[in-house]
Parts: C-alpha cells; sequence; structure tokens
C-alpha cells in the first residue's frame, strides 16, 4: 500500500483501493488473492511483448 507503483504503471492501471474505476470492483479481491504467491518487485522490468495490445482491453477475464 505504499503507491510507490502507480506513477510507474505505463498503462495507469494501478488504483488506491478506494479509487477502483466502476466495473474492476471484481480486481480488488483477486488481486488480494495473487500477492500472496506473487513475488515483490524490488526493481523495474520491461513490459510483456503484447502489453500494448491489452492495454484497454475490456473482459480479460474472460
Amino acid at each position: 500500500d505504499c503507491t510507490l507503483c502507480e506513477p510507474e504503471c505505463p498503462a495507469h492501471a494501478i488504483y488506491s483501493e478506494d479509487e477502483v474505476p466502476a466495473g474492476m470492483e471484481q480486481f480488488i479481491q483477486l488481486n488480494a488473492e495473487l500477492t500472496k504467491s506473487w513475488p515483490t518487485l524490488s526493481e523495474v522490468k520491461d513490459a510483456l511483448p503484447d502489453a500494448d495490445e491489452w492495454n484497454g482491453k475490456p473482459d480479460k477475464l474472460g
């Protein structure tokens, strides 16, 4: 909850929990579960090759 990653996200897809846009609330619980098993990043990494293709695309969960 330190918010250091918010300005680093090129897709501007990281929000404080109280600022999550309407329609994206399901990601709050999903992210809470996934952060238990994902490592904490300590350095900047390159975006995935298809990141621009997915940026802004709706219904990513199917």
